[in-house]
């Protein structure tokens, strides 16, 4: 807004920055949202729609120890998760909003993820509008099936995952130093060097442990 208004004026002004404001204004639904009674029936924390206390908003570990991750709020979202699932309204404690029966239903769920490994509850759940994702490991991201086809991550000259500069820009797109961070002491003479320390200077710091050098 600021760069808009001085395209359009030729007047600049301060841009008062504070990341403790910016946090709470990306959290701005939270704050609006505190008195909605279908997100918050309680002031429990872990008894609510979005913090743990619905089942089908939630974790679940599978049988190899990995997590799926659930978010099937809307009824034909949650109508696709009992049905990949295996099970049916009607065999379920109760219905999908009744809050008194979350307990239950988390058990029943729980009970469920566990007779599958991760990789079984991915190939089930993959073509499916569930609401129904796995939760990866920072590796197992960097090559899951759609980061590899948008080319999301790249390695770097140590072989490690980093993400690709994002959005991507179609005439200036950014570049990733694929080069790793230094060790510690790995450029301790060139920098001493760049700030007119002499060799013996250096070779004095380095021999008195004042400085490291790798």
């Amino acid at each position: 807004m600021a760069l808009f208004n001085r395209t359009k004026t030729g007047k600049g002004q301060i841009v008062d920055v504070s990341m403790t404001e910016g946090a709470a204004y990306v959290a701005s639904w939270l704050w609006r949202s505190q008195n909605l009674q279908l997100c918050w029936p309680t002031k429990i924390r872990g008894r609510n729609l979005l913090d743990t206390g619905a089942p089908f908003y939630n974790t679940y570990e599978t049988q190899d120890g990995k997590y799926m991750a659930v978010g099937a709020i809307e009824p034909q979202f949650y109508a696709l998760l009992l049905k990949g699932l295996g099970l049916t309204e009607e065999n379920m404690p109760g219905p999908q909003i009744d809050i008194r029966k979350w307990p239950e239903m988390q058990k029943l769920f729980s009970d469920v993820f566990a007779k599958k490994t991760q990789a079984e509850w991915i190939e089930l759940f993959g073509d499916s509008d569930a609401c129904v994702s796995p939760i990866l490991t920072l590796e197992g991201a960097a090559t899951d099936v759609h980061n590899e086809a948008r080319g999301s991550f790249m390695r770097n000259e140590n072989g490690s995952y980093e993400p690709r500069p994002a959005p991507l820009l179609s005439e200036t797109p950014g570049i990733t130093e694929v080069k790793s961070d230094p060790n510690i002491g790995e450029h301790t003479e060139e920098v001493l060097q760049e700030f007119g320390y002499s060799k013996d200077e250096i070779d004095h710091l380095i021999k008195n442990d004042i400085v490291e050098k790798l």
